[in-house]
């Protein structure tokens, strides 16, 4: 399937901001079963200086300034995606992927070869992720059991936090501590690929946090509105011997052709779409929205 993505953030300054910089993570990845066919940054104003560069994570990360007074600030990304996940989801069915189990995995990841080390940092506390709960390793450790299948642990752990969480838009925010949201079982869908990291992490196991876009289907009969569709964020984790395996919990599905992969890290701190300094003062706005359509393969981003 063929996508067409314009992400769109802008930023209403009360007063004029004299200088900002920023980082963007915004243009989508290259893996099996995704390709950037095309992309386009626009930033206005025009940035006095611009730079793009891979991160630790393989993200592709853009930087930019802008030194001349301005009051608003405007960000839009325009990509074409060519995504087919079919191949990947069912090779998630085998038995290369839920044969391996909690303690077979635990010993795999002694080895010191090159991929299991990578996958090894994601064991590890991050910026948002920090001192777990015993409450949130309690919650982990019931579908996490020594004899039981990596994926089918992690399979009932997403269906049993889309079960348990409610999806309350505006009742966290980034410093929202992940113990608080847990307690009150609410949040959005950051909030609950963090507690499904943090359940994984609490257990020994790798898990990396995913950002990226997924696509709304509108109800019949209906048009699709423009900007329905969202930055989105997901939970992967790494089977030994088999590799990395996405899930979405506030779906409660398994990632496919739906999911658009941008980028991914160890929480959303190493992978926001877009933060960086302003000087300036009082309050400002910020507004964002994200259009997918399909489009065809020739395309070209206008």
């Amino acid at each position: 399937m063929i996508f067409q993505v314009l992400h769109k953030t802008s930023y209403h300054y009360d007063s004029f901001v004299s200088y900002c910089h920023n980082m963007a993570t915004l243009k989508p990845r290259n893996l099996p079963g995704q390709q950037l066919v095309d992309f386009k940054l626009e930033i206005h104003p025009k940035p006095s200086e611009i730079t793009e560069r891979l991160d630790f994570f393989g993200n592709h990360l853009t930087r930019f300034s802008i030194q001349e007074p301005h009051d608003e600030l405007k960000v839009i990304s325009k990509s074409i995606i060519d995504r087919d996940h079919q191949a990947i989801t069912q090779s998630y069915y085998s038995n290369a992927s839920r044969q391996v189990t909690m303690n077979q995995a635990i010993e795999h990841l002694k080895a010191l070869t090159p991929e299991i080390l990578d996958a090894r940092q994601y064991t590890l506390e991050s910026p948002l992720i920090r001192k777990i709960s015993p409450e949130i390793r309690n919650y982990g450790a019931e579908s996490f059991q020594p004899n039981r299948s990596v994926f089918d642990a992690a399979n009932e752990l997403m269906q049993r936090i889309f079960t348990d969480f409610q999806f309350v838009p505006g009742f966290s925010d980034v410093a929202t501590p992940l113990h608080e949201v847990f307690a009150e079982k609410k949040g959005v869908c950051q909030d609950f690929a963090q507690v499904a990291i943090a359940c994984i992490r609490s257990v020994g196991l790798p898990a990396r946090y995913m950002s990226g876009y997924i696509e709304t289907i509108p109800p019949a009969g209906k048009e699709k509105l423009i900007g329905a569709d969202a930055s989105h964020a997901w939970f992967s984790i790494y089977i030994p011997g088999f590799g990395w395996v996405d899930f979405d919990p506030t779906n409660n599905i398994i990632p496919e052709n739906q999911h658009l992969i941008v980028a991914w890290g160890r929480d959303y701190y190493d992978l926001p779409p877009l933060k960086g300094v302003i000087y300036s003062s009082g309050k400002n706005e910020m507004s964002v929205s994200v259009d997918i359509r399909e489009a065809e393969l020739q395309n070209n981003i206008e």
